[in-house]
């Protein structure tokens, strides 16, 4: 089959397009899918280049822009292992099954299907993660991909694939975050990076769920965001203390991280709650600890999604309750070019590869 093998950490020249990969075989409780587009994320740039490694300090634009980052390979990967290479990148899938292992109903074939890349059923080597789709095993960059049946979602819906597989990985990062921050009907939500694919995403689902929000995107790109449900659109530079004042915001939804960070608790009411899932502008940002606890803040990290999520996602898809927000569409073999695009952040939404 047609797959991108990542080599190594570093530029794009680890990224190899190869049209003689061997197709998966599924095994037990597994499912075969082809691949009908699969989408491109912060993630896949981010084990590229090593970012994960606590031995970098930047950015995930700068680490991929300059030179290829001089990391640990024990720590490289995004669990804080090192990865296994060459490796199949790509989280999020939407396809068809064409294949199904021992134990699940031969029925299946034939079913339209958005992956969860969330392998619960799946543990890693030492079962003390819970693996991810494309980090810790090889995922949708490539014609076919293997999955346990219970993460391949049936799914009826006149999307295509390409808007299908902008869905997975950036919603379900928002939804958990919206679900581990219990954003509420009437609440004031801030977030940060909304014109990308967990921010536009979350700035949906938070709309889905009657709360007021405020984001932060690129002034070009103020319009398309507003149009999601943002009754406020701020530039990237603003002084949110200033704009908004103290106390103004009960839930911070953010990818973005960076210098902006000690802002954002100062404008969380008292015994509010922060939810990251990213941290595009930079891992290393300055906490007063008299702020968080004084103010009784909750700062909550969010990676794993609990399973019942990706279900909701599912049944808001097919009910049209939330749409894609698709920006482009590569083919699989120009990667490169869809990360060069990617790293740009002239784009607004999600950029998708099709075999």
């Amino acid at each position: 089959m047609n797959a991108i093998l990542l080599t190594g950490h570093g530029g794009y020249e680890c990224l190899v397009y190869r049209n003689d990969v061997p197709t998966p075989t599924p095994g037990a409780g597994e499912v075969l899918v082809r691949v009908g587009a699969a989408g491109v994320n912060n993630t896949d740039i981010n084990m590229r280049v090593g970012w994960y490694s606590k031995s970098s300090p930047a950015s995930s634009a700068k680490a991929a822009e300059g030179a290829p980052l001089q990391t640990r390979a024990q720590d490289s990967g995004w669990t804080g292992v090192s990865v296994k290479f060459p490796l199949i990148q790509g989280a999020d899938a939407c396809g068809r099954i064409v294949e199904t292992g021992s134990g699940v109903a031969a029925s299946r074939c034939g079913q339209r299907v958005l992956v969860d890349p969330v392998l619960r059923s799946r543990p890693t080597a030492d079962g003390a993660q819970t693996p991810y789709l494309g980090s810790d095993c090889d995922g949708a960059f490539a014609d076919f991909v293997c999955v346990p049946a219970v993460n391949a979602h049936p799914i009826d819906s006149p999307l295509s694939d390409a808007e299908l597989a902008s869905f997975p990985c950036s919603y379900i990062a928002a939804e958990n975050m919206l679900t581990r921050a219990g954003v509420r009907d009437g609440e004031t939500v801030l977030v940060t990076g909304a014109s990308g694919g967990v921010g536009s995403a979350a700035v949906q689902l938070a709309k889905r769920r009657d709360a007021r929000i405020i984001a932060i995107a690129d002034a070009s790109k103020a319009a398309q965001v507003s149009r999601l449900g943002a009754s406020q659109v701020l530039p990237r530079d603003a002084d949110l203390v200033a704009t908004l004042g103290k106390e103004s915001v009960d839930v911070v939804i953010d990818v973005v991280g960076g210098e902006q960070f000690p802002g954002l608790l100062e404008i969380l009411r008292r015994g509010c709650r922060y939810a990251v899932a990213g941290a595009i502008a930079g891992p290393m940002v300055t906490l007063d600890l008299r702020t968080l606890y004084l103010k009784d803040l909750r700062l909550l990290g969010c990676t794993i999604a609990a399973p019942e999520i990706f279900v909701a996602l599912v049944r808001y898809i097919e009910r049209g309750e939330i749409r894609p927000a698709l920006a482009k569409t590569y083919k699989l073999r120009d990667i490169a070019d869809a990360q060069r695009d990617f790293l740009t952040k002239r784009h607004f939404g999600k950029i998708v590869l099709t075999p």
